[in-house]
């Protein structure tokens, strides 16, 4: 539990006072690190930005949910209510979305492949959630569907151009960003200005549109465009930004508490959402803003044209999931982060490392269980609360989480077994906020191995028993040479890998 907070979890209301004392987020849109303290106490709205489901998922993808996991598990370790919404964007994201132009994403995909739309949509986020389950991913509460959610979509837009803030022209419907930036509201979570918006002028003489920076809330169909549907201006499809605001209206309230997403769509995307958010209710749209960096692959930006595009089940085939996803963890969700070999195989051995603490517990200590109230098992959490209560610093808590590895095997090695259930009880207790499963293949293997192990020092015990040092000393160097470290103490034999 956080330290200082009561013994029970979900916590009373009195409770969550203590609890905001001590999570802190970095807020993107202050940018300022502030005590978290939702609309309503114990209950947390939180929406995170989902994937275009044209293609398959990739480690980026990964790295961003990975981080936003966490998040949704730690809140509700700390026994908050969490109503997760992660959107599927299954239409409206065009190839060119800082203008506003180009073809949709899933359209042009199923044109190449010549299948109806909604079959690649569909094949995509069944792919995108089997990698998630695949990594431990914790499914959200709801997904909805843009395509599914046209007739919100619409009323949002006949709400903004209500109010003046959006207008039609030959059945586009835009979003006037000059009249929002006029009244000083346009720019709050980027710090840019209007002008910094690249539009092509060619583009605004043809599409009628006030102003180079207005936005499409809704684009009318071309004859050949197979996604449309009918609407007050005639047939059309939603644009990207408006959809998150409808489904997260729908689904959180008009003010949410969480809102996530990668750094790289905190403009136009959000900004564009704050913007008809708050013209169309005249209320805050989100109150912590939540952007985590950026993935690349041996320093280069990830892409299909340099050939070092790397999709989750590639990565799979190569790496367990909980090796997956501690290297992710490794680095804060608001850095960038650098994918290689050599970082993935650092995180593969402290796994190991992780997993063999466990194994070791199992075969000394049996079925005994660990005490949540032990003061070793207490002192680990505590620090791993202390990271994580620091904007979710998963640095520091997978940081916390070696150092118990450590203890406990120390505590098994000096025969302290009471204190060592209640670190091997703190240390599972860590792994699974963050999501890790201590089941991957290895850990398979890790049990296999260990029944040998154990065969061959039950032989060394009775050699040394038999004072045949020799034979004591050979079989300690065989396994030595197979990478094998067997550590003697007055309680006993216990090993681990070098």
């Amino acid at each position: 539990m956080a330290s200082g907070l009561c013994a029970c979890r979900p916590y009373s209301s009195e409770c969550y006072t203590e609890i905001a004392m001590s999570l802190h987020i970095t807020n993107s849109l202050t940018r300022r690190k502030e005590p978290f303290e939702p609309l309503e106490p114990g209950f947390v709205r939180m929406y995170v930005c989902g994937p275009t489901v044209y293609d398959s998922p990739h480690i980026g993808h990964a790295r961003s949910y990975v981080a936003f996991d966490v998040i949704v598990r730690y809140l509700r370790y700390l026994g908050y209510n969490v109503r997760y919404v992660q959107n599927i964007t299954d239409v409206g994201h065009l190839t060119d979305e800082a203008a506003d132009a180009g073809e949709d994403k899933v359209e042009r995909k199923a044109r190449a492949e010549r299948l109806e739309p909604m079959q690649i949509s569909q094949a995509y986020t069944w792919e995108y959630f089997d990698a998630m389950d695949a990594l431990n991913v914790t499914r959200p509460d709801i997904s909805p569907h843009a395509s599914g959610h046209i007739p919100e979509i619409i009323s949002l837009c006949q709400r903004l151009i209500e109010r003046g803030w959006a207008y039609e022209v030959d059945g586009n419907v835009y979003f006037d960003v000059a009249r929002w930036a006029s009244a000083g509201n346009y720019g709050k979570l980027s710090g840019r200005n209007v002008e910094e918006q690249e539009e092509n002028v060619r583009q605004t003489v043809l599409e009628g549109k006030r102003h180079p920076h207005d936005f499409a809330l809704w684009k009318r169909a071309t004859d050949d465009h197979i996604m449309r549907w009918p609407s007050p201006w005639g047939d059309g499809y939603p644009g990207w930004h408006i959809e998150c605001s409808a489904m997260s209206m729908k689904y959180l309230g008009e003010t949410i508490d969480i809102h996530g997403g990668g750094m790289e769509n905190m403009f136009p995307h959000h900004e564009d959402e704050i913007a008809q958010s708050e013209a169309a209710t005249g209320h805050p749209f989100v109150r912590y803003w939540i952007h985590n960096g950026s993935l690349k692959i041996d320093g280069v930006k990830m892409s299909k044209s340099l050939g070092n595009f790397i999709t989750v089940n590639a990565a799979l085939e190569r790496w367990p999931p909980d090796v997956l996803r501690l290297f992710f963890l490794g680095s804060h969700y608001r850095s960038a982060s650098d994918y290689s070999e050599e970082a993935v195989l650092a995180a593969s051995k402290g796994y190991e490392r992780l997993t063999t603490a466990l194994a070791n517990s199992a075969r000394i200590l049996g079925d005994i269980e660990g005490r949540e109230d032990h003061p070793a098992a207490k002192e680990a959490v505590s620090r791993f609360t202390a990271a994580m209560d620091d904007d979710f610093n998963t640095p520091g808590a997978v940081a916390a989480m070696f150092d118990t590895a450590t203890l406990l095997n120390k505590a098994l090695a000096g025969g302290e077994k009471e204190t060592a259930a209640a670190l091997r009880w703190a240390l599972r207790q860590m792994g699974s906020i963050l999501g890790l499963t201590f089941t991957s293949p290895g850990a398979t293997d890790d049990a296999a191995l260990g029944v040998l192990v154990e065969l061959a020092l039950e032989m060394r015990n009775k050699a040394r028993a038999e004072k045949d040092f020799a034979t004591s000393d050979r079989i300690r160097d065989t396994l030595k040479d197979a990478g094998i470290i067997v550590e003697d103490s007055p309680t006993g034999s216990t090993w681990r890998r070098a």
